[in-house]
């Protein structure tokens, strides 16, 4: 005879432990944190976990032991650690401006970001910037600061994508705006 298995699992609970300067509320769904460096929401819609703050800290709690909630759980303790990281430290991307042939004129604002000359053409190129991202020019280097990761890393994404040239080699045509650093991690 085979035993039964038993289909009763112990519930996941994970704490996130928080900086003094940063403080967390829950309104419904919605997690705001907030800190110096501004304040970061995000909807948790999750049905199977339940979310509660106890003191500095912000703890994540499933019903059942499944995988599914196990694994749900690591991507909030991530996306949560994240928004704390931003309020008390604002994500920083570092994108460097490489002109060979033509030199290329780069410049930010009203929410604007402008390329002009790039590769000898008259138009100029014209990004419109997400609410809640900074982007500073200093030499050849911009700096995009969010205290959202996913606005900086989108907004410099954006950016690397204006001066795209599809079909063209990048080893040989090196023209462009690329991302070096992504929020302290060197790309090569």
């Amino acid at each position: 005879m085979q035993k039964a298995k038993s289909s009763r699992k112990e519930k996941i609970t994970k704490n996130i432990d928080m900086y003094d300067s940063v403080s967390a509320s829950i309104n419904g769904q919605i997690l705001l944190i907030k800190g110096p460096k501004g304040e970061v929401n995000r909807e948790i819609k999750q049905r199977n976990i339940s979310i509660r703050i106890d003191n500095k800290k912000i703890i994540l709690e499933s019903k059942s032991g499944k995988k599914e909630d196990k694994k749900t759980i690591g991507s909030l303790v991530a996306h949560i650690k994240n928004m704390v990281k931003g309020s008390s430290q604002s994500h920083v991307y570092t994108l460097k401006i490489c002109s060979g042939h033509f030199p290329m004129n780069v410049s930010v604002s009203n929410n604007k970001f402008v390329v002009k000359n790039f590769l000898g053409e008259k138009v100029p190129r014209v990004l419109y910037l997400k609410a809640g991202a900074d982007v500073k020019i200093e030499g050849d280097l911009i700096y995009v600061a969010s205290a959202n990761k996913e606005i900086a890393g989108q907004v410099s994404a954006d950016i690397e994508q204006l001066t795209r040239r599809p079909g063209y080699d990048t080893r040989v045509f090196q023209d462009g705006i690329y991302v070096v650093n992504k929020d302290g991690k060197e790309l090569k």
